[in-house]
């Protein structure tokens, strides 16, 4: 069974790292692979390039760090990033492995708005990760999604396991309050992010000057 994390990774930081991590060691994964879009459909372009972001996310993940794998394949492909499509990749690559697409709550309330969305729980399942103490409203739900809710969602990892695809799961994770959208910010107001994302990609954006990096921000 693998795990899928999307995301346009501007930049990667310890909130996308936890999560991914704890879903990897709290279903028993083979592994968690990242990985990042090209062009999201449903936002503006990323301020860095497809490169720096790549980048910067191959650093934070390393060469061991507990099951998580960069895949760059929507890279890849470039023109916008639809997750079906990836999606449909993976399940003929895997044949009838189980697939965990990891989303996090806001997400899962827009997924009626993505492409194909139909498609998408007949190839993977959707963990749908939270914060301590969250609960889904249903009535706020899109119609169609929230009768996707209602009879696809189930109560232990364990039943994942069991089918390639079709289930909803709800995962709390750690809640670490960080985005990067205010890490950008920061890094343009010239304060430092440090502790916010790891001390590799802190380095990479001082070294590329990415989002208008300021001279007086703190090297240290």
């Amino acid at each position: 069974m693998i795990g899928v994390y999307g995301g346009t990774f501007d930049p990667v930081h310890f909130g996308h790292l936890r999560a991914a991590l704890e879903v990897y060691q709290g279903l028993r994964l083979r592994e968690m692979r990242l990985i990042p879009c090209y062009q999201p459909p449903h936002r503006e372009p990323p301020v860095a390039d497809a490169r720096a972001r790549l980048t910067m996310l191959r650093a934070a993940v390393g060469d061991d760090t507990e099951g998580l794998k960069v895949d760059n394949r929507e890279m890849r492909r470039e023109g916008v990033s639809y997750m079906v499509d990836t999606l449909a990749e993976l399940r003929e690559e895997l044949g009838d492995e189980p697939i965990c697409l990891v989303l996090g709550a806001d997400a899962f309330c827009q997924l009626h708005t993505w492409h194909r969305w139909q498609e998408i729980l007949g190839l993977t399942h959707l963990v749908v990760t939270h914060r301590p103490g969250w609960t889904l409203d249903a009535g706020s739900l899109d119609p169609a999604l929230a009768q996707l809710w209602r009879e696809a969602r189930v109560e232990a990892g364990d039943a994942l396991a069991a089918a390639p695809a079709g289930h909803i799961l709800q995962f709390t994770v750690t809640a670490l309050d960080i985005s990067a959208t205010r890490i950008r910010a920061m890094v343009a107001r010239g304060e430092s992010p440090r502790f916010l994302l790891p001390e590799k990609v802190w380095n990479l954006i001082r070294l590329q000057g990415l989002y208008h990096i300021k001279r007086d921000v703190d090297e240290y």
